[in-house]
C-alpha cells in the first residue's frame, strides 16, 4: 500500500475531506503532520511544497497538492494507480 503523508490542522474541512477520500480508497494509515501543533513543521511544509495552505498531501513521497488536486486526480482516474504502488 502507498505511504501517505498529509500536512494538516485539526479544524481544516479540506483536510477532513482528503482523509475521507483516502479512506474510501481503502487507505487506513495516513501519517498526519499537524502544523497547528507543530509550527516548525509549517515552515518545512512551505519549503517542500511551495504552498501555505493545508492539506498538503504526499503519496509515496510525491507531492500531489491539496484536496482539490487529489480529487482532480481521482476524477481523472489517476489516483487509484498512485495509491496502488508500494513505496
Amino acid at each position: 500500500m502507498a505511504k501517505i503523508v498529509m500536512y494538516c490542522t485539526e479544524v481544516c474541512p479540506y483536510c477532513v475531506r482528503a482523509e475521507h477520500l483516502l479512506q474510501r480508497k481503502g487507505i487506513k494509515d495516513i501519517e498526519k503532520i499537524r502544523v497547528d501543533l507543530q509550527p516548525e513543521m509549517l515552515e518545512i511544509m512551505i519549503r517542500e511544497s511551495g504552498r501555505r495552505t493545508v492539506p498538503q498531501i504526499y503519496i509515496n513521497g510525491e507531492h500531489v497538492g491539496g484536496y482539490d488536486d487529489m480529487a482532480a486526480l481521482d476524477r481523472a482516474g489517476k489516483l487509484d494507480a498512485m495509491l496502488a504502488k508500494n513505496q
